[in-house]
């Protein structure tokens, strides 16, 4: 399925930038370039000089916030290009030659940007139902502008002689699922003389958005007391490690099921539980897979932290685990302050099985 060209004109005319898309795949070895082309009317340019850049930057803080030059945006990674007069010149790709036939043959200028492995994926925490403007978190964005110099710091840009579009970088699930993992914990009871065993397990440690993750379960109850139902709860937990400490946890799926284990007896069998956002829609500081305007996401995919590379350039940590929690006869809790807890991971589907879906 063809992707979407997106374009965005400067208020002034004179800038139009367009991309052939806005998600692009990070495969942990390697980043997706950024292709685009821009159309130019230069009649207003006077001696002033046309510049591209993608910018990688963490916000903390709602533009709205942004009061007595405190800024609550830092960069991570910026690079420049300069577009007109021509000096940047990239091999031009089918990509270019499809977007220069779409914005038209005069005065179209590609650029390309080669985004670093080391640089964090798109994640945005979700805002509440008052707050306005760019959400908190690692976001991407491509700029054209009018400027005499390239860094000049006292030079002011008028907003009508700027074009942006926001894209994102997300993660790509690895090639290779491992084996899923295994915790379990054995409790007992003033008011009985033998524990009950409860083991978890799953056959994978790699889960898709929307994929349902089953436990596997086992119970072997020798205490005298009747285990009432079995609670599975999915959990995600935000660490912000730039520039701030700050770690967030919010569950993301739970559900109970109605299965009992009668004293001295033995219970097994696998349960299925699927985290969705559609059910988190109202949690403020859920962490999701960055946002773009009118657009729909995911749920954050796990963080995947590349060799040699420091976390706090990650911006946001995210990462998954799953709770089960037996309910005894009583009003007790086995588990319910988990000695050990069964961590999973949820990713992003890859391109290749998103485009096998849309077929």
């Amino acid at each position: 399925m063809a992707a979407r060209v997106s374009k965005k004109t400067s208020k002034n005319g004179g800038l139009s930038l367009f991309l052939w898309k806005r998600d692009f795949v990070d495969s942990v070895d390697k980043v997706e370039s950024v292709e685009g082309v821009i159309k130019l009317d230069p009649k207003d340019f006077g001696g002033r000089k046309v510049f591209v850049q993608l910018a990688c930057a963490f916000r903390y803080g709602h533009e709205d916030l942004d009061v007595m030059g405190l800024s609550f945006r830092k960069d991570i990674w910026l690079k420049q290009l300069q577009i007109y007069p021509e000096s940047h010149k990239p091999t031009v790709s089918p990509i270019h030659d499809i977007l220069m036939k779409k914005a038209g043959a005069d005065n179209t200028h590609p650029f390309c940007f080669d985004i670093p492995i080391n640089l964090p994926c798109s994640v945005s925490l979700q805002p509440g139902a008052g707050d306005k403007g760019k959400a908190c978190g690692v976001d991407f964005e491509v700029k054209t502008y009018l400027a005499n110099e390239a860094d000049n710091a006292d030079e002011k840009i008028s907003k009508k002689d700027v074009a942006r579009l926001l894209i994102r970088k997300i993660q790509f699930a690895p090639d290779q699922v491992g084996a899923g993992p295994t915790a379990e914990i054995c409790k007992g009871f003033l008011t009985s003389d033998k524990p009950v065993r409860l083991e978890a397990s799953m056959t994978k440690n790699v889960f898709f958005h929307g994929e349902a993750i089953p436990v596997h379960i086992k119970i072997n109850n020798e205490s005298s007391k009747t285990v009432k139902s079995i609670k599975i709860t999915v959990e995600q937990t935000a660490d912000i490690v730039l520039y701030v400490a700050n770690r967030y946890t919010k569950t993301v799926c739970s559900k109970e099921f109605g299965e009992t284990v009668d004293a001295t007896s033995t219970f097994e069998k696998t349960l299925s539980i699927t985290p969705t956002l559609s059910e988190n829609k109202e949690k403020t500081g859920l962490a999701l897979d960055g946002r773009l305007k009118d657009e729909d996401t995911n749920l954050a995919s796990t963080s995947i932290l590349p060799e040699g590379m420091e976390k706090e350039m990650l911006g946001i940590m995210v990462s998954y685990k799953v709770k089960v929690t037996l309910v005894v006869a009583g009003g007790g809790l086995l588990s319910g302050l988990t000695a050990r807890e069964i961590l999973l991971e949820i990713e992003k589907k890859n391109t290749e099985q998103e485009a096998e879906e849309e077929k």
